[in-house]
């Protein structure tokens, strides 16, 4: 059986959530949040802020994201910045012409540092 390396834990139980108007909450090490309906114009970005009473500011997150309903855009992550109880992702369209136009699922996991 392979185990996580030491200070990665993927816990149990609901790890998903829904953002609404740029936010969620979700007190696990690791899940996947899905945004609102996005209409992120090309160049702009979009924040998206988690609260995780897990996670403090010294911890680790890693994170990719997939399209939910979104078919447009050339989204990325651009930053990832975890704080005491909350982690902020900032999402950029870096499409020269298209916005945005549905979801997108991020997901992360937490490593304790």
């Amino acid at each position: 059986m392979l185990r996580p390396p030491s200070g990665i834990a993927l816990d149990d139980g609901v790890k998903t959530a829904a953002a609404t108007a740029g936010a969620a909450t979700l007190n696990k090490l690791s899940g996947k949040i899905t945004t609102e309906a996005l209409t992120t114009a090309a160049g702009a970005t979009y924040t998206l802020t988690v609260t995780n009473s897990t996670v403090a500011a010294a911890d680790i997150v890693l994170a990719s994201f997939t399209n939910g309903t979104n078919s447009a855009g050339s989204p990325h992550i651009q930053r990832i910045a975890p704080g005491a109880g909350s982690i902020v992702f900032t999402l950029r369209n870096s499409d020269a012409a298209a916005a945005l136009n549905g979801t997108l699922v991020v997901s992360f996991v937490v490593i304790k540092n």
